[in-house]
């Protein structure tokens, strides 16, 4: 399927815009994030508040890439599977801000974050069996999502009483 460069162009641009509303749905609940975060008991491996932001922007980004590379191998409909394991991945992402920030609920943070990195790992071999570029691009979100399961975890564990028991 040959592309026209404008084309690409608008397809690019139309990843970026689903990566970011999910990125803007979970932001939503993580308002007042940082003074919650700063507020609870943390183990010693925890990173600050401010690097989370940086992280996230360039983890959407290279999911917006990843997507797109493998959108324009055939469309939608060609990787039907690999998209709508993607998408649900995504949704399951915007849903853990709310869960763990705005509902306060470490528990079920914890298995909606366990159920997306099994969902990031499928998209990964899917994006990387059509672009291994692709799957490639999401090695980081895999890794980071690891470090943040592991956080959730502990953080959850040395707060019941405001997250949970």
């Amino acid at each position: 399927m040959a592309l026209s460069k404008q084309q690409q162009v608008v397809g690019f641009l139309v990843w970026l815009a689903i990566c970011f509303a999910a990125a803007a749905i979970g932001s939503v609940a993580s308002v007042r994030a940082g003074s919650f975060y700063l507020s609870l008991e943390r183990p010693f491996w925890a990173p600050p508040a401010s690097v989370f932001g940086p992280v996230w922007t360039f983890l959407y980004a290279s999911m917006a890439v990843a997507a797109w590379l493998v959108w324009r191998e055939g469309g939608f409909r060609y990787a039907r599977t690999a998209f709508t394991v993607f998408l649900v991945q995504l949704a399951l992402n915007a849903l853990w801000s709310w869960l763990f920030f705005a509902w306060r609920l470490g528990g079920p943070a914890f298995v909606d974050i366990l159920l997306l990195w099994l969902l990031i790992v499928a998209t990964l071999i899917a994006f990387w069996r059509i672009r291994p570029l692709a799957g490639a691009l999401l090695i980081p979100y895999l890794l980071w999502v690891s470090f943040a399961a592991a956080l959730n975890y502990s953080v959850w564990q040395l707060n019941p009483q405001l997250l949970g028991g």
